[in-house]
């Protein structure tokens, strides 16, 4: 979900409740906070030799422990993103959650529903992969760190 596709969503629900599902379907606790809304970019080589770059808009949700009346309206986070945009590049950078489920990760949203009084976020995984797999030798291959490329 692009920053764009977030800010319709939650402009056209303004008095929904958020709810964000893990890929293991439990939900981070309603009463969380967005304490930090970023823009992250990740300059890089591939093992192929090839420079390459991403850019995501990463939202920091935080749980406090004793704080459990606490729960963040679509609306407030339209402010919350409004107020970001002087230091996201492009609304459209995809919206990644962080969130430590007991690690610190960031998972991409990949779809969001209205459920009666909350707008329900499901959250998905992200994966490596080789960007050079011709170069590897491991075209449809799904690793690249295997001793026979030589590569990794």
């Amino acid at each position: 979900m692009t920053i764009t596709e977030l800010k319709n969503t939650l402009n056209l629900h303004p008095d929904k409740k958020l709810r964000f599902v893990l890929p293991d379907k439990r939900a981070i606790p309603a009463h969380f906070h967005i304490t930090e809304v970023g823009h992250v970019r990740k300059d890089f080589i591939d093992c192929g030799g090839t420079f390459r770059s991403v850019s995501n808009c990463v939202l920091q949700a935080w749980v406090a422990e004793n704080d459990e009346d606490h729960a963040l309206e679509a609306g407030k986070l339209g402010k919350i993103l409004s107020l970001a945009g002087k230091l996201l590049p492009s609304d459209e950078l995809t919206v990644e959650v962080e969130f430590e489920a007991p690690y610190i990760s960031q998972f991409p949203i990949e779809a969001v529903e209205v459920a009666g009084d909350a707008l329900v976020f499901q959250l998905t995984t992200k994966h490596t992969d080789c960007l050079a797999k011709e170069q590897c030798g491991l075209e449809g291959a799904s690793s690249c760190c295997s001793e026979e490329s030589g590569c990794c």
